[in-house]
């Protein structure tokens, strides 16, 4: 027994101090880079979490169902997964892109119960959620964190909560941009037509590359194919689909939903093609 313990402690302290002289040389963020080059979610896509309601296996069940909705209605789906359930979620589905929920800008090293962003990646991490209204960031930080998110190749899912703050946050280029005002969330009404074209002319103006997505408020599948049909690239719904009287209906009509308007869309655009080659 004190020759395992031993032969342990050696093997933990060699494999310590290589992963120091990666880092010292720089192999470490390579070998990271690597390991995650970024895919965003093709559009119209879908996006949901548990945030709080769900932990441990039901959260990870709540995974597997959305994961069977997004492969019978052929849809990406962002799912933004409980930092302790990232691993499990990454391997037991196959259609989900899994996000984790917050992370911190710093680097490996001191940072005591601080988010490192290379470890969420190697947990299975595909991007991050950041600024949410219940983690908001300062703009210096922002900016702090999307760089560090770059370095990793992690996508970048960024929240505003007004026309103005999606306006700026559009200023760092994150991947996909969420402006959802702060009061409408877990409620029982979306976001407005108006607020919705607003924060599309005000993203696009600046960061015509970002991605947008609505998300707050959505309680039915018909409103997640109205904000699609309005121009935005994703939709989004966790507490209108969780505190549904069946959250698996709801889940599976808002996905059917994201379906139907991708296949609508593809209609338009080929009768507009159609109509230019006349």
């Amino acid at each position: 027994m004190l020759f395992c313990v031993c032969l342990y402690r050696k093997e933990t302290r060699s494999y310590i101090r290589g992963l120091l002289r990666e880092e010292e040389t720089g192999q470490k963020a390579e070998r990271l880079a690597g390991m995650a080059m970024k895919k965003l979610p093709d559009v119209p896509f879908f996006e949901t979490s548990v945030k709080c309601y769900l932990y441990g296996d039901a959260a990870l069940n709540y995974a597997a169902a959305v994961d069977a909705a997004a492969c019978r209605y052929d849809v990406d789906v962002i799912f933004i997964a409980p930092l302790t359930e990232i691993r499990r979620v990454k391997e037991r589905t196959e259609r989900l892109l899994v996000f984790a929920p917050h992370m911190d800008p710093l680097r490996p090293g001191r940072g005591m119960a601080d988010i490192l962003p290379e470890a969420i990646l190697e947990a299975g991490a595909a991007g991050v959620l950041l600024n949410h209204c219940e983690k908001p960031l300062t703009l210096s930080v922002l900016e702090k964190t999307i760089a560090r998110a770059n370095e990793l190749g992690l996508v970048t899912f960024v929240c505003a909560n007004s026309v103005a703050e999606a306006k700026a946050v559009a200023q760092l280029a994150p991947d996909i941009l969420n402006p959802e005002p702060a009061e409408l969330i877990g409620g029982d009404k979306p976001s407005d037509m108006g607020f919705v074209k607003a924060t599309l002319e005000a993203v696009r103006a600046v960061a015509p590359a970002t991605l947008v997505e609505q998300a707050a408020g959505v309680r039915t599948g018909r409103q997640v194919y109205d904000f699609l049909m309005a121009g935005n690239d994703g939709a989004g719904a966790a507490s209108g689909i969780l505190k549904a009287p069946d959250p698996l209906a709801t889940l599976d009509d808002m996905i059917r939903h994201v379906r139907k308007a991708k296949d609508d869309l593809a209609r338009i655009r080929t009768g507009d093609n159609a109509h230019e080659n006349r």
